[in-house]
């Protein structure tokens, strides 16, 4: 099942975190179904893909922080938000194990601070991210979206956290909340080369050796970023729906890829997305092999330009 175009056509929709790689995607869409995208935006710091498709002149921005209540609560009631899609957190592993107070202030209050707000205001649906890391160390392989969130670093805990407040949050309150648990995202516009699928295509561009950091015993499940930005179209269109809303859902290609990590790491984790197959009818609309060779080409344009 593929996201619906009219469904999206002059719904006021918030996007946090519309400047990232996966928000930048995902804003795109938005405005190219019609909606009208409303970005809470920190810092002037955007993604190659925000600036490549002009995005800031074709979504009403609100500047300030998300961990903002009295900001955050003005937006959704000024812009009569109907839906939301909060993306925004600090994402990087190594920063996270380096600034964890930064982290859990981002990825925990801004969390809470997003979804009391909108229990304030009242929004039809919230897409909350979380991540495949929320489930941290478990011995039983693929993750499946009942067991136990025991993240143990400090990425990990803060989207366990993250995770269980929105669940709590529609428990609590019958929040229609929507729960995304990713694989690792990779595709075109993603310039963090410390990234094995960035930092690998710009090795073999450049004609160097792909450097190895680990035993080759790391595993994880990859996804593409256009097929991120279709599950997450398709939740929200579903999150009202009884079986869906208050769900947690896997998304990835179910295909485990060995991958070099550094330390303070899970060792092997990738996902099982038969719920979502089940419930919501989905499946990745691109094959590993397709999805590398279009971000392939994207490096290969990007480095040229440069």
């Amino acid at each position: 099942m593929k996201s619906e175009t009219n469904f999206w056509k002059s719904k006021n929709v918030l996007v946090t975190g519309c400047t990232g790689f996966l928000g930048s995607w995902l804003t795109a869409e938005l405005v190219k179904k019609s909606a009208n995208v409303v970005g809470i935006i920190r810092d002037d710091v955007y993604s190659t893909n925000f600036s490549a498709m002009n995005l800031k002149d074709k979504i009403t921005v609100v500047k300030g922080d998300i961990t903002d209540y009295e900001l955050v609560l003005r937006a959704l009631n000024e812009y009569e938000i109907d839906t939301i899609f909060h993306l925004a957190a600090q994402t990087i592993v190594g920063t996270a194990n380096n600034s964890p107070l930064s982290t859990f202030d981002t990825n925990i209050k801004g969390t809470w601070t997003i979804l009391e707000s909108t229990r304030i205001v009242g929004v039809r649906r919230i897409i909350v991210a979380s991540s495949d890391k929320a489930y941290g160390n478990q011995e039983m392989l693929p993750y499946k979206e009942d067991a136990p969130l025991i993240g143990s670093h400090p990425y990990d805990v803060s989207k366990s956290c993250a995770d269980l407040i929105a669940r709590a949050y529609h428990i609590s309150y019958g929040m229609n909340i929507g729960i995304t648990r990713c694989g690792n995202l990779f595709g075109p516009g993603d310039i963090n080369f410390s990234r094995i699928v960035p930092g690998t295509i710009k090795s073999i561009i450049f004609g160097e050796e792909p450097i190895i950091r680990s035993d080759g015993k790391f595993i994880r499940d990859y996804f593409y970023v256009k097929d991120a930005v279709n599950a997450y179209l398709l939740l929200a269109e579903n999150v009202e729906k009884k079986g869906i809303s208050g769900e947690a859902f896997n998304f990835g290609t179910e295909i485990p890829i060995i991958l070099n990590e550094a330390k303070n790491e899970i060792r092997e984790q990738y996902l099982s997305c038969e719920k979502a197959r089940k419930l919501l009818s989905w499946k990745p609309a691109f094959s590993l092999r397709t999805a590398l060779a279009e971000t392939y080409k994207w490096y290969e344009e990007y480095f040229t330009k440069k």
